[in-house]
């Protein structure tokens, strides 16, 4: 089932290919295709989407268009960058690029800590759904079984992590689409079969209107969405390790508005249409398996506990990946432990996976010990990391654009639009969502805000620390180097070079 890498082919950006034990280039272009599609759809989608509708109503998909105009405007600043510089390290190795070595620093770790948050959450989301099939293993065992087979399969190489991706993505987008197309069908009454009388387009508007708890609703839910579409930035982590990088990354990033137009907007349109968006069953039975017991589907609540195993075992399969590479990246640049920039034979990051699966693992011992307060802290301060993520995209596009203008101006083959025009007013939308977040107080918005920025605080100041710490040696390397011509575009470099080209 696993795709192996070819041993003597190495991931390459513009700078040439990377160095002998460095990753490899395992990933096959349909893989870094269903990763791309399948990115944008998490668990969070489908479990999260009830609490949105019940309080934006039908008005929900104005929340989801929201924050998926935003997600399309970043992904295409980062696959400006991504495209001419295609790296395992991504946003962290641009903003390091772009900004300063702080930036790549606080931003990596940031991101690296949310996704071995992200292990945990999701390994016991999915152990309780198994311990429902298989009483007989307790929720424990299954999360430790689950660690472990995916641990395994991110050990083996990084072609076969692109395999079960590409069969769990897979899995996901046939079940949406089969969902969109069926309930299509019903809504305009030309399903046979089934029974769907409450279906039609007027649930868009006959219960107290198309925003019946008024246009704040629309705010609050983009407080409760957004963070479903943490994911997206995938492909441009794994593009690095792919047979034709900047392709892959010219090809995710294109596709991206479809994508979430389809799979976010469709699916949720479907839903609000085929039920009052105040149903009951909504908020009791979740809103897919309400549209399809709606339908008179049987065994909808199984059907629709496998498709969220899926997501959840796709969610932890990507993050282990994301968060090694993140790993790998930062110790490439000089900004983790050597070891983290080692990889095997196979080309995999042995001690990036290891350590990030051993803090998945005492994160996942502090959910079923502790889950009121030590996991409470950890869910809640890493929660605001992807607006943090996208803030970072932004700024670092507002500078690397001039860079690659002038030291590279062919690779510029992915252009963010009315730059820099659109860059700011996302930059100023991503604000607003932070901004707005501190007062809200119903969903635990302001303390998820206000935990994230205390250990973004910690990250930085760290960061800061480290830099002083090297700002001697630096002074020196600088007083004989030029201040940033003719630096290539690639995370390759010892990290003082580029930091020094600054």
């Amino acid at each position: 089932m696993t795709s192996q890498p070819t041993p003597t082919k190495a991931a390459s950006g513009p700078g040439g290919p990377e160095e002998p034990g460095g990753l490899h280039a395992g990933l096959k272009n349909r893989h870094l295709s269903m990763i791309a599609i399948g990115g944008v759809i998490g668990a969070g989608l489908f479990v999260g989407s009830s609490s949105g509708i019940a309080t934006a109503g039908p008005g929900i998909l104005l929340s989801y268009a929201l924050v998926g105009t935003l997600v399309v405007l970043v992904m295409r600043m980062l696959g400006e960058m991504s495209a001419a510089n295609p790296t395992s390290g991504s946003f962290s190795a641009h903003a390091d690029r772009a900004l300063g070595r702080w930036a790549g620093f606080s931003i990596g770790w940031l991101y690296w800590f949310f996704w071995v948050v992200v292990l945990a959450v999701e390994a016991t989301a999915g152990a309780k759904i198994l311990e429902g099939w298989i009483p007989a293993v307790p929720q424990w065992g299954w999360a430790l079984i689950v660690m472990i087979v995916l641990t395994a399969t991110n050990l083996v190489s990084v072609g076969s992590y692109g395999e079960f991706e590409f069969w769990f993505a897979g899995i996901k987008v046939v079940a949406i689409g089969a969902f969109i197309v069926v309930g299509g069908l019903a809504i305009f009454g030309v399903l046979p079969g089934v029974d769907a009388q409450q279906a039609g387009l007027g649930n868009l508007t006959d219960h107290g209107g198309f925003l019946p708890n008024g246009p704040g609703a629309i705010l609050t839910g983009v407080l409760l969405v957004v963070f479903s579409f943490m994911g997206s930035e995938i492909a441009t982590l794994a593009a690095g390790e792919s047979e034709d990088p900047q392709r892959a990354v010219t090809k995710s990033t294109n596709s991206i508005i479809w994508r979430i137009g389809v799979f976010y907007l469709g699916s949720i349109f479907v839903i609000v249409a085929l039920l009052p968006w105040n149903d009951p069953s909504i908020k009791d039975k979740g809103s897919y398996v309400a549209a399809l017991d709606s339908l008179g589907i049987a065994n909808a609540g199984q059907i629709m506990n496998f498709i969220v195993l899926t997501s959840v075992l796709s969610c932890l399969n990507s993050g282990l990946y994301t968060a090694s590479r993140m790993a790998f990246s930062l110790g490439r640049r000089g900004d983790a432990p050597k070891a983290f920039a080692k990889t095997t034979s196979r080309g995999v990051p042995l001690a990036a996976i290891v350590v990030s699966v051993v803090f998945g693992f005492v994160a996942v011992f502090f959910n079923y010990k502790f889950p009121d307060s030590v996991f409470l802290f950890l869910v809640n301060s890493s929660g605001a990391v992807a607006l943090f993520v996208w803030l970072v995209i932004c700024f670092s596009q507002l500078r690397m654009r001039k860079i690659i203008q002038r030291e590279s101006p062919e690779k510029l083959v992915v252009k963010m639009w009315l730059y820099p025009y659109l860059t700011w007013a996302a930059a100023a939308l991503i604000v607003f969502v932070l901004g707005y977040m501190l007062t809200d107080t119903e969903h635990d918005g302001r303390e998820t805000v206000l935990l994230s920025l205390l250990v973004a605080a910690v990250v930085l100041a760290i960061a800061l620390v480290k830099e002083k710490l090297r700002g001697g040696a630096k002074a020196a390397k600088a007083a004989g180097t030029d201040t940033g011509a003719g630096v290539p575009l690639t995370d390759g470099e010892p990290a003082d070079a580029v930091s020094d080209a600054r």
